[in-house]
């Protein structure tokens, strides 16, 4: 009987450890697979992240295409706009070639003939205006003067030498016949008389004999009355003067 007991004993032990080594193996595959399954974790994270980059990065070199491409559709419309202003351009210029080959013989021309005006005219400031004259001609072969330029230079003379027309005015200079200091009294281009500042010598400019002459006694006081008034010196008044002509007295 005792025997039986002990077998019995013995076959539960066995038993026993038989299944303690079932549970061991049974943890440890559990434990592995725990691990396993950490490890799939994390690699399934990592992926996942390395999926979530490369997506915003798509989407951010779709963005950056997309900012291109408006990019460069603008620049083109700029490069198109850019090539019809050349073709403008080039359109102008080749007109403007055209226009110079008939402005610059006309601009010539109406250099000369100021020269010949300023001859003819009344000597009034004649070196001033001959010296107009010629920085005209020396324009004309500058390079670096455009057409438009030249052209508004020579109307600008014509101008002036329009105002003297309009204009009365009174300036020293030398006398031509003498080399005297004198005053000369401009009125518009219909007369040109002069006075020493003493009053001794008043004369004028005879536009028919083109000389210049005494006038009598009698203008002496009109003609300093003329020269105070231009001068600003009075206020305007009535003044007799010569009228050019040659049956004026001396």
């Amino acid at each position: 009987m005792k025997r039986l007991i002990s077998l019995a004993a013995l076959t539960i032990l066995a038993v026993s450890g038989s299944q303690a080594q079932v549970l061991d193996r049974t943890v440890d595959t559990q434990s592995r697979i725990h691990a396993n399954a950490a490890a799939s974790q994390k690699r399934v994270t990592s992926l996942a992240q390395q999926t979530a980059d490369l997506l915003a990065e798509y989407r951010a070199v779709v963005r950056e295409t997309e900012a291109l491409q408006i990019y460069n559709d603008q620049l083109e419309k700029v490069v198109n706009d850019q090539r019809a202003e050349v073709t403008s351009i080039n359109r102008q210029l080749e007109g403007l070639e055209e226009t110079n080959r008939g402005v610059v013989p006309m601009m010539l021309e109406m250099i000369e003939t100021l020269g010949q005006m300023v001859e003819a005219d009344m000597p009034f400031r004649l070196d001033e205006r001959r010296a107009r004259v010629e920085r005209l001609r020396n324009m004309m072969d500058q390079a670096d003067v455009t057409t438009s330029e030249k052209y508004r230079r020579v109307m600008e003379a014509y101008q002036g030498e329009l105002e003297y027309g309009r204009t009365t005015e009174s300036y020293a200079e030398s006398l031509p016949t003498t080399g005297q200091t004198v005053d000369f009294l401009r009125v518009g281009r219909t007369l040109l008389v002069y006075q020493t500042s003493d009053q001794e010598i008043t004369g004028w400019f005879n536009p028919t004999t083109r000389e210049y002459e005494a006038l009598p006694a009698k203008y002496r006081l009109e003609v300093k009355e003329g020269i105070a008034i231009a001068k600003n010196e009075k206020a305007p008044d009535l003044v007799v003067l010569p009228v050019p002509g040659p049956e004026v007295s001396q």
